[in-house]
C-alpha cells in the first residue's frame, strides 16, 4: 500500500528532458498505484505561474515549489531551491538530485525501476545537474537535446508513455551527426564573439549547435577569465537568460537577476520591458555592474547573496 494520494493529473517542466523524464515517471506510477490513465500536463515556467491550481489532488515536479503550491493533498518532487517551507503540501526535495532521480527513487520503492530506466534515469541527472565531469557527460547532453530539438510532446507522441524506448533511440544518430557537425562551427563563433559584461559574467551567442555543450567547452577551454557564461534568448517577446559555471559561480549570478536553479546550471527571465538582446545586454552591463555603494561590485559580494 501507498500513503500517496491519488492525483487528478500529473503536472511537470516542459522545456526539458528533466521535466519529460520525471513527469512521465510519475504518471506510471499513479496509474499502477491507482489503476487508469492519469493525464499528463507539461508547462513552461511563465505560463504554469499563470495556471489556476484547481485541481483537489496534484502531482508537480521539476517546476519551482511555491506558496501557491502549498495545498492539502498535493505532492510536489523538485530540487530547485525555495524560500517557502511546506505547510500543507508534502514536498519531496533534494538539491543535489535531478527531479527525475527523486521520482525515479519513488518508482522503486513500488517496484517499478529497471536496467534501461536506470541508464534513462543516469543521462538525465547528469544534463540536469551539469555535471561535467562525469565521463557520460556528452551523451547525456545529447539526451536533453532530444527535447530541446524535437520538443517535448513530439517525443511523447512518438514514445506512448514507453520510457524506456528512448535510450539508444535511432533519433539519437541525428543529434550526434548534428553535434559533430554544428558544434564545432557554433564553438568557433562563440570564441570569436566572447563579450564581457562584468568581471565575473561574459555573454556568448552561438548562432548554431548545442549550446550546453558549445558553453561547456568555452568554459572547458578557459577561453575567458571569467567563470560564469551567459547565453540569451528571446521568446513571446521576453527575454531569458541561461548561466553556466563550474564551481558554482552561475547560480549567485541568477539570483541577482532574480532566478535560480543548480550551482553550475541555472537562469532567469529579464524584465517585461526587456524584449530585445541588445537591450538585455545593456540591462546586464548595468545590473552586474553596479555604480560604488550599490548592491555588489565583486564576486564575493555576489557569492554573498
Amino acid at each position: 500500500m501507498s500513503d500517496l494520494p491519488q492525483p487528478e493529473v500529473v503536472i511537470t517542466h516542459e522545456s526539458d528532458l528533466d521535466g519529460f523524464v520525471s513527469g512521465h515517471l510519475l504518471q506510471r506510477l499513479a496509474n499502477h498505484l491507482f489503476g487508469g490513465s492519469t493525464k499528463l500536463q507539461a508547462w513552461n515556467y511563465t505560463n504554469f505561474e499563470k495556471r489556476p491550481l484547481r485541481e483537489d489532488c496534484a502531482w508537480v515536479c521539476d517546476l519551482n515549489f511555491c506558496k501557491r503550491m502549498d495545498r492539502d493533498n498535493w505532492l510536489i518532487v523538485d530540487h530547485h531551491r525555495t524560500d517557502h517551507q511546506p505547510q500543507n503540501a508534502r514536498l519531496i526535495l533534494n538539491h543535489d538530485k535531478s527531479a527525475s532521480l527523486l521520482c525515479y527513487e519513488l518508482c522503486k520503492e513500488h517496484g517499478l525501476g529497471n536496467e534501461t530506466l536506470d541508464r534513462l534515469v543516469h543521462y538525465t541527472n547528469v544534463g540536469d545537474l551539469y555535471l561535467t565531469d562525469d565521463p557520460e557527460f556528452t551523451e547525456a547532453i545529447d539526451y536533453g537535446s532530444l527535447i530541446k530539438q524535437y520538443m517535448f510532446w513530439n517525443i511523447a507522441k512518438l514514445i506512448d508513455g514507453d520510457l524506456e524506448s528512448l535510450v539508444d533511440h535511432p533519433l539519437l544518430k541525428v543529434i550526434r551527426t548534428r553535434r559533430e557537425v554544428e558544434n564545432p562551427i557554433g564553438f568557433e563563433y562563440a570564441k570569436a564573439h566572447l563579450k564581457p559584461l562584468s568581471d565575473t559574467v561574459a555573454m556568448v551567442e552561438s548562432p548554431i549547435g548545442d549550446t550546453n555543450a558549445v558553453v561547456h567547452r568555452v568554459l572547458e577551454e578557459a577561453l575567458t577569465p571569467h567563470p560564469v557564461i551567459l547565453t540569451a534568448s528571446t521568446f513571446n517577446r521576453s527575454v531569458s537568460v541561461s548561466l553556466r559555471s563550474r564551481n558554482g559561480e552561475a547560480l549567485p549570478v541568477a539570483k541577482v537577476l532574480q532566478g535560480g536553479g543548480h550551482p553550475n546550471a541555472c537562469g532567469a527571465g529579464l524584465p517585461k520591458h526587456i524584449q530585445r538582446i541588445p537591450d538585455a545586454v545593456e540591462y546586464l552591463k548595468k545590473t552586474l555592474n553596479p555604480k560604488p555603494g550599490g548592491r555588489f561590485n565583486s564576486l564575493g559580494d555576489l557569492l554573498d547573496v
